[in-house]
């Protein structure tokens, strides 16, 4: 284990990620270099699954390993699927395909093996051991991934918790033959503590003041959402995989210059900005970290205080790239999520985006409703997106009744301007209107509200 600056642990298995800045050709044994741009990392991905599973789908999530691979600063050599009766629990894979790999690493000249299953500490160790590589999971990219993105102290914190819940079922075996703490005096007889478990007390420690931490943020988060409440102003989150174009979107749709990028996990730090909707006025818009297939739990654990922006909206955006082949299955991902997150009783408008990109006759295979059709990057039916927005920020309308006094019945022409009146009657001293309001026109017309009034 190493102790970071500021006191962080950085886990042992992350430094078997750092290890792989230096590259060895293994035909010649002569270090190529550090890791850059045109001398990547030489990595071999392994797709594994059972004869029950779905075949194409293994095949579909091993193709998004190696964008991921890609992401992450690799370059893929080679790949290899085994399809298994059962999971071997020594290697997770079985013994003539651990030496299969060996001798691709080998001919390839590979740096590391990631396998797009999770794997325990005790079969990293065995796989290294017999194929002589760092042996890497989907979840460890992934959260690395995430590491070389954070920008912000939050984010920051937010992928360190991820990296200490990931690394602590993976710590076994390893450790086990040292002592960090031989006993001495009354109270510490006996082997004293192991280095494994001194490892675990200070990732658990650190793990602890972590939350403590992002307690503090959601805190902040939750009272700049109730000030919104207050203020009755419609909300809105962009969700969705991946890479589908919920940044680009954004900016179209708030005119702002949110840094967009063509890469998974462009975003992780929530962005929220104001957009401006006709028959409604002022709303607000927040784009997140974007879903993916297989996403690990502890990303979600520790991404809690992002997450819960999307959480609180009031609509949903769900963004879905019309030209990905693998839509529907991005779809379903992202739908389960929702599910799990307990967001599904929420208003969704489902936005097509891409359309640029996509064959016109896509637009006729798509079932979701309600849905809109646009080109983020060029900015085409945008204007169809707000109106459908505003259709979305009226349902959640309130229907109020108004009283108006003589001296101020002049003002419910102003009110039929910006807002549907049901019906009005007749009162002694006024006029009492019948009105549906958006929650930012309940808030400018508070001061007539019936309960406030008396006629």
């Amino acid at each position: 284990m190493k102790l970071e600056a500021g006191g962080a642990i950085k886990p042992a298995v992350y430094q078997e990620i750092s290890k792989l800045g230096k590259i060895e050709d293994k035909t010649t044994g002569k270090n190529q270099g550090h890791h850059s741009p045109k001398n990547p990392y030489r990595a071999i991905v392994v797709g594994v699954g059972l004869k029950t599973d779905n075949f194409l789908e293994i095949k579909e999530s091993l193709a998004e390993l190696e964008d991921l691979c890609s992401a992450w600063g690799g370059e893929v050599v080679g790949n290899v699927v085994q399809i298994l009766t059962q999971y071997q629990s020594a290697t997770l894979i079985g013994s003539g395909k651990v030496q299969e790999i060996r001798e691709m690493v080998e001919e390839s000249a590979a740096s590391v093996v990631i396998v797009d299953h999770n794997i325990t500490g005790v079969q990293a160790r065995n796989l290294q051991k017999d194929i002589g590589v760092p042996i890497l999971d989907r979840n460890q990219v992934i959260v690395d991934i995430f590491a070389q993105r954070a920008k912000t102290h939050e984010g920051k914190l937010q992928v360190e918790l991820a990296q200490m819940l990931d690394q602590l079922p993976r710590m076994v075996g390893a450790w086990m033959g040292s002592l960090s703490r031989q006993g001495g005096g009354i109270g510490t007889r006996g082997p004293g503590e192991t280095a494994l478990e001194n490892d675990r007390r200070r990732i658990r420690e650190r793990v602890k003041a972590i939350r403590k931490q992002l307690e503090g943020v959601r805190k902040h988060r939750s009272q700049q959402r109730a000030f919104r409440k207050k203020n009755k102003i419609p909300t809105f989150a962009l969700i969705g995989y991946t890479n589908t174009g919920k940044s680009t979107l954004l900016n179209q749709l708030t005119n702002s210059q949110v840094e967009v990028k063509n890469q998974v996990f462009a975003t992780l730090d929530p962005t929220t900005r104001k957009v401006f909707l006709p028959e409604v006025g002022d709303a607000l818009v927040t784009d997140t970290v974007g879903f993916i297939r297989k996403l690990p739990a502890h990303l979600i654990e520790a991404f809690k205080a992002t997450l819960e922006e999307s959480g609180e909206a009031e609509v949903l955006l769900h963004v879905i790239d019309l030209a990905s082949p693998q839509m529907d299955q991005q779809i379903k991902v992202v739908d389960e999520l929702i599910a799990e997150f307990g967001w599904e009783k929420k208003p969704i408008i489902y936005v097509f985006n891409k359309i640029d990109k996509a064959p016109v006759e896509r637009q006729f295979q798509v079932k979701a409703f309600p849905r809109v059709f646009v080109s983020a990057a060029k900015g085409e039916a945008i204007d169809k997106l707000r109106k459908q927005m505003t259709v979305a920020a009226q349902a959640l309308n309130e229907s109020v009744e108004l009283f108006f006094s003589k001296e101020e019945e002049h003002k419910i022409y102003e009110l039929s301007r910006e807002s549907r009146i049901e019906k009005t009657e007749a009162a002694s001293t006024g006029t009492i209107c019948y009105a549906s309001l958006t929650p930012a026109q309940l808030s400018r017309w508070s001061s007539f509200l019936v309960q406030n009034k008396k006629y």
